[in-house]
């Protein structure tokens, strides 16, 4: 049985050197893989902080940008709006400008016409005046076979028109 005890049994000298042996593995390891691997962790994480923390940046920036997007695009809108109005009004003052000189245009020709009517009718009716004259002075000359002042003669006959042209 001491055989026994002497391999199960406990020495404390035994155990103080396998306890000063684990110590000094757990400092070396501590040393050379503990703090080499927690460093290597701790990089790891804070790059993956930073990752989180660059695609949030990116993010808000995307948020933002699609923001000012949105807004150049309402102003486009809005300013294509304002200027299709614009050119529509632009389009009705030259459509009643147009209208308004064709107006214009058409009462002057009709002024114009009327006034060149008139001015024919004149000129016929003074025609036509000459002419009766004429043919009057020429028969009186045929009836009486003498000449007569013909100014005199012209004078009578254009009152006697101008009579006969108020009268109608």
């Amino acid at each position: 049985m001491q055989n026994f005890e002497s391999i199960v049994g406990v020495n404390f000298w035994t155990a103080l050197f396998t306890l000063c042996n684990m110590l000094i593995t757990f400092l070396i390891l501590k040393k050379l893989l503990f703090k080499p691997v927690k460093k290597m962790i701790d990089d790891r994480q804070k790059e993956i902080a930073d990752q989180y923390a660059e695609a949030e940046r990116r993010r808000q920036e995307a948020e933002q940008a699609k923001l000012a997007y949105d807004q150049e695009i309402a102003q486009a809108k809005q300013k294509r709006d304002e200027i299709v109005r614009e050119a529509a009004e632009l389009a009705h003052r030259q459509e009643r400008d147009i209208l308004n000189a064709a107006r214009e245009e058409a009462k002057a020709i009709t002024a114009k016409a009327h006034s060149d009517i008139r001015q024919e009718r004149r000129k016929v009716f003074n025609e036509m005046k000459t002419e009766i004259s004429d043919i009057a002075i020429e028969i009186a000359e045929k009836v009486t076979e003498k000449e007569i002042d013909s100014d005199k003669h012209r004078e009578l006959i254009d009152s006697f028109i101008d009579q006969i042209g108020e009268a109608s």
